[in-house]
C-alpha cells in the first residue's frame, strides 16, 4: 500500500530543493514548465497530497479553492455555468467546491457557512433573492464574492448577469408577431432579479404592441418543474385560456409541457410555447421548442475571471457585466 509522502521526500526524489517543490505547489516564483511538470510527476508517483491549510499558510493566505453555490444542480443552465467556472479555476490551478441549495434560503445560508469554514478564497453564486442578507454579511466580512445570473439590489458587488429584460421582450415580441394577444406569463419569483427583469421585459413588449398586460394571466413560480406544471394547468383551465405561454426558465417549461399534454392541447395550434433557457433536447422535441438561449458557460467563465481579478486587485472598483441572450425560433411558436 502506497504511503503518503512529505515535502522533504518529494524534494529528495525529484532532486530539487524543498522551496522548488513548495513554489510548484503554490504557483509562486519563477520555475520552468519542465521543472514543474517533473515535480508534479514525482508527487503523483509518491502519492503526495499537499495539506490545504498548510498550503494556505505557505501561499500567503491562498488555499487555491473556489466556492460555487448553485440553486439547482438538475438545471442544465447551472451545469453549463458550473463548467465555465471550473474551466477557469483549473486553468489557474484552483479547485472548485460545489454546493446545491435547491432554491432554499436556509440551505444557501448553511453552505455559505461551509464555504467560510473550508477557507475558500472566494465564492460565486446566484443569491436566493435580491435582498439576501447572508450574502451581504459574507461580503462585509471581506470574502471576495461574485454574483452570477442573479444580483443583489442596491449593493456594490462584482456581478455577471444575462440581459433578462431584452430576452423576455424579444420572446413576447415574437409571439405577438405570430398573432398572439392573450399570452400567459409564468414568471420566476417576484423577489429574484431574474424574475423581476423577465416580467418587466414581457410587459414592455406588450405595451409597445398596444396590449395592456393582464394580471390574471401572470403567475409566479419557483423555477422548479412542478410549479411550471401547476401554474400552466391553472392558466390553461381558464374559460378564456391564453393562446400562448411564455415560461421563465427551462424546468418550469418542462412542467408547462406536461400540463399542455395533460390537457391534450396541440403545440402550437392550440397553444404556442416559448421558454427562457434552452434545453439539451429542445431541438428534437415534437415540436422543437422556441427558447431564449442564455450564454450559461460564458456567464460562469466571466464570473470566475472577475473573481481572479479581485484576487489580483482587492481594491479595484466593482464590475458589472451583462451578457446577451439569443431568441432561437423553432416549431413550438
Amino acid at each position: 500500500m502506497q504511503r503518503t509522502s512529505n515535502l522533504v521526500e518529494v524534494a529528495r526524489r525529484a532532486k530539487v530543493s524543498i522551496s522548488t517543490v513548495s513554489r510548484t505547489i503554490n504557483q509562486t516564483g519563477k520555475i520552468s514548465q519542465e521543472t514543474q511538470e517533473h515535480v508534479r510527476r514525482v508527487m503523483l508517483e509518491m502519492g503526495y497530497k499537499p495539506n490545504r491549510v498548510a498550503r494556505r499558510l505557505r501561499a500567503g493566505g491562498k488555499c487555491h479553492l473556489l466556492g460555487l453555490i448553485i440553486p439547482n444542480i438538475q438545471n442544465p443552465f447551472f451545469a453549463d455555468l458550473a463548467r465555465g467556472v471550473e474551466d477557469v479555476a483549473y486553468r489557474n490551478n484552483y479547485a472548485v467546491l460545489l454546493c446545491n441549495y435547491d432554491e432554499d434560503a436556509d440551505k444557501e445560508h448553511f453552505y455559505l457557512d461551509v464555504m467560510q469554514q473550508e477557507s475558500v478564497d472566494g465564492i460565486i453564486l446566484p443569491p436566493v433573492h435580491e435582498h439576501d442578507p447572508a450574502v451581504r454579511r459574507v461580503v462585509e466580512r471581506g470574502m471576495p464574492v461574485v454574483c452570477v445570473d442573479r444580483a443583489l439590489a442596491d449593493f456594490a458587488i462584482d456581478k455577471v448577469e444575462i440581459d433578462n429584460h431584452r430576452g423576455a421582450c424579444d420572446a413576447i415580441t415574437h409571439l405577438i408577431s405570430r398573432g398572439h394577444r392573450r399570452i400567459g406569463l409564468i414568471s420566476g419569483p417576484a423577489d429574484s432579479s431574474t424574475g423581476r427583469e423577465r416580467l418587466a421585459g414581457c410587459r414592455e413588449a406588450l405595451l409597445k404592441a398596444g396590449i395592456t398586460p393582464a394580471s390574471d394571466l401572470i403567475r409566479y413560480g419557483d423555477y422548479k418543474q412542478e410549479s411550471g406544471r401547476s401554474l400552466a394547468l391553472d392558466l390553461l383551465s381558464r374559460a378564456e385560456r391564453p393562446s400562448a405561454l411564455f415560461v421563465s426558465n427551462n424546468l418550469m417549461t418542462i412542467g408547462a409541457l406536461e400540463a399542455i399534454h395533460a390537457r391534450q392541447l396541440r403545440i402550437p395550434a392550440d397553444v404556442a410555447l416559448v421558454g427562457f433557457d434552452d434545453l439539451p433536447l429542445a431541438s428534437v422535441f415534437n415540436p422543437p421548442l422556441t427558447v431564449v438561449r442564455q450564454p450559461a458557460y460564458e456567464a460562469g467563465r466571466s464570473a470566475a475571471e472577475l473573481l481572479f481579478q479581485r484576487f489580483e486587485d482587492p481594491k479595484r472598483p466593482t464590475t458589472s457585466l451583462k451578457l446577451l441572450p439569443e431568441l432561437v425560433v423553432r416549431g413550438s411558436s
